[in-house]
Order: C-alpha cells, then structure tokens, then sequence
C-alpha cells in the first residue's frame, strides 16, 4: 500500500475504548499500568514501527496523550478527505487529542533510535472531577484542546513519574499514582481547556488548520491581509474557512489579523525603542494616523500612551 493511500474505506469503527485502540495501530506494548492503583489513568509503553503507513484512528472518549519517549519521527495527521499536516516530533513532545470524530494518521520515524511512545487516557471520571472542582456549574462546557508535537516540562515531568512507577512490585503505589493522575488532570485542565464550542469538530475548523492559518498570519503581519492566499494555505474555499475559523475564534479572519498586529505592536512598544513610526510600518500601517486609529480602536490607547504606561 502507497504511504498515501486513503484508509477510510477500513471497517474500523468511529468511536473505541483505549484498549481497543491498540488493535489499530502497528507496534508492539512494551509494558502498561495495571492494577486498582491505575485506576483513573490507562498507561501504556508502546514500541512502534519506524514507517506506518495511513490508518483510520477511531475516537476514543478519554482524553489521549501521546508522549515521545524515544527517537524522532515525521508524525502527519488529518481530518477524512483533507490535507495532511505534519509535525516532527523527538523526545519530549506530545499530542494531545479529544477528537470527537476519526482521524488519519501516519508517520515515518528518523535516525537508528526506535520510535517509542507513552500513551496515557485520562478516565471520564477523574476528569469531570477535576472540571467541576475548578469550574463548578460552568464545567459541563469545558473539554480539552488539540495539540500537535507541543512541549510541556511540567507534563513531562509528571510523565517521566508516572512512567517509573509503572514496573513497581504489585503495579504501583495507589496513594502515589492517584496524586499524579490528578496533579496532570488539573495541569491538563488549567493550560489546555477549551469551551467544547472551540473544539474540532465536523462545524469548526480543524486545530491543525488553525495553527497553520495563524502561523501564517503571524510571518505576514506587514503584508495586506489576503484571505484568498489564507485560505489556500490550508486547503479550504475562502467561504468554508472564513466560516470555520469564526466558528474555532470567535473573529473572522480579517479580525483576527488585526488583533495580532496589534499585540506584535503592543510587544515592540514595550521592548524596544524603535520609534512608533517604525513600529507602525512593521505591522503593516504606512500611515501612521491609520496605525494610531487601529491602536487605540482595539487597546483604548494611543500608541505613545500605551509605550508610556
């Protein structure tokens, strides 16, 4: 089978269990966490061939960490019929994932090191807990987001823990595992919570498109905003895109660019003394009247007044 040929006609389900998940993924389990003290979180060890080809991942209802233990690898993902996006990935860096509807993916590792990967779910239970505990009545809106091959070194850490208690005689202290499983939940909630509503989905835009799209933005700040090349740069019809990104935002993108203009003026204002002039031509305002307009539209200040407070 070619590297890129479609999966979807796979009889794989859309949704599974973490255990079920397994059997749709090429490697081998190395070890797992088993046991009463692993009880709000399913960890396992996994030792994964160096190419895999295009494989139909289900959605699984436990939000999903896959965590790099060794070597590096090109990991690529996407949405059924889209674009692929590719991220490369070494020790360290991690996926997060709350799809709530299938996914393909497929990577090719790099160098003579093997490709071995941590995947924790964190149970239903234990999150919800953790939820409601920080946002009360207003949790029940509150899911996590995507990420592709971010670095954490506080979730790392916590998973290099984790990881070591895995071979303790009698699968591992309950009272240590337990306090870790929690410590990550309230980690995972406090920096990656999202409203469900910003979450990927069939009617939003895929986090993969976002990131790239405003990526994007962000290396063309002093150039005309341009939704047609936006949206080609992720693969979607100017309509589609400005919906969906509106959708995964609450801005469209024309909104959106202006926003970060200004918070790269706002940075450059504060950390330099590059005159407002300059500034101004940086992020894409030859007039600096236009510029100063923008500014105080979206800050409620002046550009000299911002710089002086």
């Amino acid at each position: 089978m070619a590297l890129d040929e479609p999966t979807a006609c796979l009889p794989i389900p859309e949704r599974t269990s973490p255990v079920g998940l397994e059997s749709y993924i090429s490697g081998n389990t190395l070890v797992s966490g088993d046991g009463p003290a692993w009880r709000d979180v399913f960890v396992q060890v996994l030792s994964r061939h160096s190419a895999q080809h295009p494989f139909l991942v289900p959605a699984v209802a436990e939000p999903l960490i896959v965590w790099i233990m060794s070597g590096s690898a090109v990991v690529e993902e996407r949405d059924l019929g889209g674009e692929w996006m590719a991220n490369r990935v070494e020790v360290g860096d991690f996926f997060l994932t709350c799809s709530p509807v299938p996914y393909e993916m497929r990577w090719q590792a790099e160098g003579d090191q093997p490709f071995r990967v941590m995947h924790l779910y964190v149970s239903v239970p234990l999150f919800e807990r953790v939820v409601e505990a920080m946002f009360g009545k207003d949790g029940g809106n509150v899911t996590l987001k995507d990420v592709s091959g971010g670095r954490d070194a506080t979730l790392s850490h916590i998973l290099s823990l984790l990881n070591e208690e895995l071979p303790a005689d009698g699968g591992g202290s309950p009272l240590y595992v337990e306090g870790l499983a929690q410590s990550l939940a309230v980690h995972l909630v406090r920096h990656y919570a999202v409203a469900n509503t910003e979450m990927r989905a069939q009617n939003a835009l895929p986090g993969a498109k976002l990131r790239r799209a405003i990526a994007f933005m962000e290396k063309h700040l002093e150039e005309p905003f341009d939704l047609g090349r936006l949206a080609q740069e992720v693969g979607i019809s100017e309509f589609h895109f400005s919906r969906l990104f509106k959708k995964a935002t609450g801005l469209p993108p024309s909104h959106y660019f202006i926003r970060q203009r200004v918070a790269k003026a706002q940075q450059l204002l504060q950390e330099t003394d590059t005159s407002i002039i300059e500034i101004g031509l940086m992020v894409g305002y030859s007039s600096p009247s236009h510029f100063a307009q923008i500014f105080r539209r979206e800050t409620g200040l002046t550009p000299s007044d911002y710089r002086r407070g």
